[in-house]
């Protein structure tokens, strides 16, 4: 969630937003085709784990199409306050999701390696779908503070002009930025506190377990290990303003493209790498993927090959 003011040139802005829409068409492709395989296979729509893996995907869609609007929109024109607001509704809420959603599947790893006779009653498909709304209901809260605070501390005139839409800048009380820092802090040591208890009970379940269920735990472990970096990956949009702030310092005639760069790289780029690390990793999703588009690939280049040797 970047927030810059653009004062570029006109090559400069169509530039930017030609690459920012590029990466985000192509990132939300790569992204669809994970939901397209989830929905074409009945096997993951029947278990949780995928269920909340689909849920992040889907999630970072969103706050990447969200995202990527909101930056088109200060090059080409200023939104009224309650469209703004929506639009930061959505950035703010799934920006939130993206950490829970990989506690919640740190959790059911730990319930299945730990609690294995007590996981297909706890980890139902309905569990899952149960969990993504009070996802979105914890996440929404901060979100839905923020305009509330906004409306009690500005004069009522302030929501009739149209403004530039970016968090920052929007939400730039001293109430909402203390809000920030503490709902921001209460969510990482909740999110980083949940993936090591439930690291360390595995890792000490695999080294108990016989040698049948050490290779479940192994993976379970080397699992939530990855939801580690993903959440390192997904924190990387609360460090942009401190990225900024040094390298603007270092380099001030080069703000625009600095704020630029590091909106690519902790916004943009995580929104592919966190989901396609693990949707390529596991077994059944690659599979899945080899056997839809590689097949359909292959039936292509046949066709096309029929058809040539027929002329």
């Amino acid at each position: 969630m970047n927030s810059t003011v653009p004062v570029d040139s006109l090559n400069e802005a169509l530039t930017k937003n030609l690459i920012s829409f590029t990466l985000s068409f192509i990132i939300n492709c790569i992204n669809g085709a994970f939901v397209y395989i989830f929905c074409k296979s009945e096997v993951f729509q029947r278990d949780p784990r995928y269920v909340l893996y689909i849920h992040l995907v889907i999630n970072d869609m969103i706050m990447l199409t969200a995202s990527v609007t909101l930056q088109i929109l200060t090059y080409t024109v200023r939104l009224s306050f309650a469209p703004c607001c929506i639009m930061l509704l959505i950035l703010v809420t799934t920006n939130k999701n993206s950490p829970l959603n990989l506690a919640g599947m740190a959790v059911e790893r730990y319930i299945a390696v730990c609690r294995p006779l007590h996981h297909t009653q706890i980890c139902t498909v309905q569990w899952a779908y149960t969990l993504i709304a009070l996802m979105w209901g914890v996440s929404f809260i901060p979100a839905i503070s923020n305009v509330i605070i906004l409306l009690i501390t500005r004069p009522l005139i302030v929501f009739s002009k149209n403004i530039l839409c970016f968090p920052s800048l929007t939400y730039n009380t001293s109430h909402h930025k203390t809000q920030n820092v503490v709902v921001e802090v209460l969510l990482c040591s909740f999110v980083f506190l949940t993936l090591i208890v439930t690291y360390l009970n595995v890792l000490c379940a695999a080294q108990a377990a016989s040698a049948s269920i050490q290779a479940s735990a192994r993976n379970a472990r080397n699992t939530i290990l990855l939801h580690g970096v993903q959440l390192l990956i997904c924190m990387l949009s609360y460090t942009s303003p401190f990225i900024n702030l040094t390298l603007v310092t270092a380099w001030p005639r080069e703000r625009t493209k600095i704020f630029f760069a590091t909106f690519l790289l902790t916004n943009v780029l995580p929104r592919l790498l966190s989901p396609l690390i693990y949707g390529v990793r596991d077994k059944k999703f690659s599979s899945q993927i080899r056997m839809h588009f590689c097949s359909k690939c292959r039936k292509s280049v046949v066709k096309r090959t029929h058809l040539k040797g027929e002329s």
